[in-house]
């Protein structure tokens, strides 16, 4: 949904910070979703609220899949979260936010997103996400 947070990555030079954010969401790595952070019972959650297709959806994916919160990037970069943001046009916002003060950082586009990193006014990054499945 425009709008709302999508998805989070987690950049650490130290993978250990986990047990930190195990202990504080109860979240979970494990070797089946490799880099993916998951709150086991969240796909269940979204299928009983806001998406009750999440299962079908993504009875391709290995089990755990539709629990997943965020992803792991092992980087000596800065560490920190980096935030996602659902846009329903990544142009639009990225205008939007340039007219209100943000600089863009990168953007590119995948093979499911359009996205396109900004920075808001006040230093701080996050992603727009504009969601653009492959065509059949």
């Amino acid at each position: 949904m425009p709008g709302t947070w999508n998805f989070s990555n987690l950049h650490t030079s130290d993978p250990r910070v986990l047990d930190f954010y195990a202990t504080v969401f109860g979240c979970v790595l494990d070797d089946a979703l490799v880099g993916m952070i998951r709150v086991p019972g969240y796909g269940d959650h979204l299928a009983a609220t806001v998406d009750p297709d999440i299962h079908q959806r993504q009875a391709f994916a290995p089990a755990g899949f539709a629990d997943v919160v965020a992803g792991i990037a092992v980087t000596h970069d800065r560490p920190g979260w980096q935030v996602r943001f659902t846009v329903a046009d990544r142009d639009d916002s990225v205008a939007t936010t340039e007219r209100l003060g943000a600089r863009v950082v990168s953007s590119a586009d995948t093979q499911w997103t359009r996205e396109a990193v900004i920075r808001d006014p006040q230093g701080s990054l996050l992603t727009l996400s504009q969601f653009t499945p492959p065509t059949p």
